[in-house]
């Protein structure tokens, strides 16, 4: 490996399938622009809480490593996680939060109604 050259695109698609529990899933597409390169990552809709991690900590990571190895090779690289279709879905065991609409407050006593 000392002769090959490792680029970003690479290192991306090589952490992601060390992450993930369906590697063959996995796709990286680069475009590039006036910008600079964007990689668009694609995984296993079952796989994206561990590419995003708490509080996207993980996605984060990832982003820091692919940038500072576009760096490496001038290109200012940015990272795009794409949400599969259907995506956002509870995990197995809780409960889907849904927007009810607000409780009807009923007449409370004010403070003026109030006697001591």
């Amino acid at each position: 490996m000392a002769d090959e050259q490792f680029t970003y695109q690479d290192l991306l698609e090589y952490i992601v399938k060390g992450l993930v529990d369906h590697p063959d899933d996995v796709k990286v597409e680069r475009k590039v622009d006036e910008m600079g390169v964007l990689l668009i990552l694609k995984v296993n809709p079952e796989d994206m809480g561990q590419i995003i991690g708490r509080q996207g900590s993980t996605a984060r990571a990832i982003r820091t490593l692919v940038r500072i190895a576009g760096l490496k090779a001038h290109a200012r690289v940015n990272l795009k996680i794409e949400e599969p279709e259907g995506g956002r879905q509870p995990r197995e065991g809780q409960e889907e939060i849904k927007n009810e609409p607000a409780k009807e407050v009923k007449d409370s006593p004010s403070l003026e109604d109030l006697t001591i």
